[in-house]
């Protein structure tokens, strides 16, 4: 009896392949929106810095200036107000690309998602206990260490735009959904470890709220004018319940239908985010950035923030923990998920990707506030911390990313050519006949004008008084 035929060994994934087209296109569009915001985020960061370095007693004036209705706890000060207001717009647009990601992106598949995932939970990790060993060993606090572990992904793709590296798309979407799942694990942690007292009453009402909101999208009923109001009310409930009140954007956002019907070209999720994505990048992020970058950066400040275990472990975490968190679960993950790296690619580049994730700026700034409430001191140096670490995760990540940039152009721009005009990249078109034959109909156009340019000149260069 014949031994049986061994089944053939199924093929490797690939990480950091070439993306569908239709998440080529939505990556393009997210992205688009996300730099120019993340220009402004950058714009706005400096203007704090200068405002609070060159008239500090008019930015202090300002931020902590109060208004709202007293009777509703709503009475805040302006710098609360863009905290815990303008960033549930940015974390509303997080949960519905989070909710995106999960049915129609790149973590609907659970073997796909498991690199990602693992990917970011170390690029968090990592970060967080390099913070607790420098000040653990310096003597200093712990309270800070989850200010290192997020990702800014407006700031990283600014920073792209400033030093004008074309990346893969494989790449961005790579830097994407990391950042995706960081925002989603950033919000777990806020929930978790920096809620002290909950009004029950307030955060029922929150529930509520958010029952008849999931019921009304379930029910189809549209109108903005109907939504709107039910958000601000949610909002309110849960800031008033002790909660963070972003994560109420964060909740909404993930009731979202982001999957088509017949007869959709968008779902209702995409929709949504599409028209409210350039207020989270364009408005709401930057004003938060105005009224929370705004540090001393006296020559002693900075020094400072080598000398502090607190900062310094701020700083490392960017820097360091990112990096090194980030490259070592992608390349772990990879090796137990048998997945096989992108010929055209190479492990540097995950590096590089990696160091740019340590801009960790909008979140951290956010959460070392939570984290050091009550002492304005502390709160200033991890926040001039974060700005430090940032830029010289921005700084490293730009060198080694203008190392690679050659290769980089070419296969973006091979990825993008479309030689046929007809608004899909070639390389999504080579199974399709039509596009063939498109194709030799443009080459046999240029042959023919080639042939007619031919003559000409073989014309002039046979009269008499042509130069020999």
């Amino acid at each position: 009896m014949a031994a049986p035929t061994p089944a053939p060994p199924s093929p490797r994934r690939t990480f950091l392949g070439r993306l569908s087209l239709p998440e080529r296109n939505y990556l393009a569009d997210a992205l688009r929106t996300e730099t120019v915001g993340g220009v402004i985020l950058l714009v706005s960061a400096i203007a704090a810095l200068v405002w609070a370095n060159t008239f500090g007693s008019g930015y202090t004036a300002v931020s902590d200036f109060h208004f709202g209705p007293e009777s509703l706890g709503l009475n805040l000060s302006v710098e609360h107000w863009a905290a815990d207001g303008l960033l549930a717009v940015f974390f509303f647009v997080a949960g519905v690309e989070l909710k995106r990601e999960l049915v129609a992106g790149e973590l609907r598949d659970p073997k796909a998602a498991a690199l990602p995932v693992v990917a970011a939970l170390c690029g968090m990790a990592v970060p967080a206990v390099v913070y607790t060993l420098v000040a653990v060993t310096g003597g200093g606090s712990t309270d800070g260490w989850a200010v290192p572990t997020a990702t800014d992904i407006a700031f990283a793709l600014a920073v792209l735009a400033v030093i004008g590296t074309s990346l893969p798309n494989a790449l961005r979407a790579f830097l994407l959904t990391l950042a995706v799942v960081d925002d989603l694990f950033a919000i777990l942690i806020i929930a978790v470890f920096f809620t002290e007292k909950i009004d029950f009453m307030a955060l029922t009402g929150a529930f509520i709220g958010l029952g008849i909101f999931y019921l009304l999208l379930r029910r189809n009923v549209r109108g903005w004018y109907i939504y709107v109001p039910l958000a601000l009310v949610i909002w309110g409930l849960m800031y008033n319940s002790g909660i963070h009140a972003t994560i109420a954007g964060v909740a909404m956002g993930l009731m979202l239908r982001c999957t088509t019907r017949d007869g959709e070209t968008h779902s209702p999720g995409e929709h949504i985010e599409h028209l409210i994505r350039p207020l989270s990048a364009g408005v709401a992020v930057p004003l938060f950035a105005l009224f929370s970058a705004g540090v001393s950066l006296s020559g002693g400040a900075l020094a400072d923030v080598f000398t502090r275990p607190e900062t310094l472990g701020v700083v490392l975490g960017l820097v360091v923990g990112k990096a090194t968190g980030i490259f070592g679960g992608t390349w772990l993950a990879t090796r137990f998920t048998k997945a096989e790296l992108n010929k055209d690619l190479a492990w540097a580049d995950v590096f590089a990707v990696a160091s740019l994730a340590g801009i960790g700026f909008t979140v951290s700034l956010l959460i070392g506030e939570l984290a050091f409430a009550g002492d304005e001191d502390m709160i200033n140096e991890v926040k001039a911390a974060v700005l430090l670490g940032s830029l010289t995760a921005a700084a490293l990540s730009a060198v080694l990313l203008k190392l690679r940039v050659r290769t980089y152009r070419a296969l973006h721009e091979a990825e993008e050519l479309d030689a046929d005009e007809d608004g899909v990249p070639d390389v999504y078109e080579q199974d399709d006949p039509e596009y063939h034959l498109r194709m030799a109909s443009i080459y046999e156009k240029k042959a023919a004008e080639h042939r007619r340019l031919a003559q000409l000149a073989g014309a002039a260069s046979s009269k008499p008084d042509s130069p020999a």
